[in-house]
């Protein structure tokens, strides 16, 4: 896929993953990673300088995103794919939320991978780690490992 680059090298076969998808970058974990040291990062070329504005312009009367890239979501589709389950995470509402632009460009383009997304989520990426992402996503699908406090808060009997 000449127009993005991917990092890292993480299998989701079969897997449960969350994606934080971002115009910027997506990072995709796996659910039962042992630890958030190694996700999947996906970055779109951006040879025009465009990335940086993604905004709508006046006179744009299409409502498109300057930054919008096929090619992009092609690739995060495809690194997806082989998963079993996928939860996305956003920001923003509407056209500024990239997982909503990544759900109708799969739900159009790659139905097998949409019918595999369990929820669209919306969160503060700037503000979360990559630690923080991944035990959200462990949350969501029950799979957070249970603090014992001591004093009856979670985790505790």
């Amino acid at each position: 896929m000449p127009d993005s680059h991917i990092t890292g090298a993480l299998d989701v076969r079969g897997a449960q993953v969350v994606a934080a998808v971002d115009f910027h970058e997506t990072t995709v974990f796996r659910i039962d990673a042992p630890d958030a040291k190694h996700p999947e990062h996906i970055t779109p070329e951006d040879p025009r300088g465009l990335a940086h504005n993604v905004f709508h312009h006046h006179g744009n009367p299409d409502g498109t995103y300057e930054a919008d890239n096929d090619e992009y979501w092609r690739t995060i589709g495809h690194a997806l794919a082989p998963a079993s389950q996928i939860l996305l995470l956003g920001n923003g509402n509407g056209k500024a939320n990239a997982s909503h632009h990544l759900v109708a460009w799969l739900e159009k383009h790659m139905s097998d991978v949409a019918a595999k997304l369990v929820a669209d989520v919306r969160a503060d990426l700037s503000a979360l780690t990559d630690a923080q992402v991944l035990r959200k996503a462990q949350t969501y699908f029950g799979d957070a490992p249970a603090r014992d406090h001591g004093d009856s808060r979670r985790g505790a009997p």
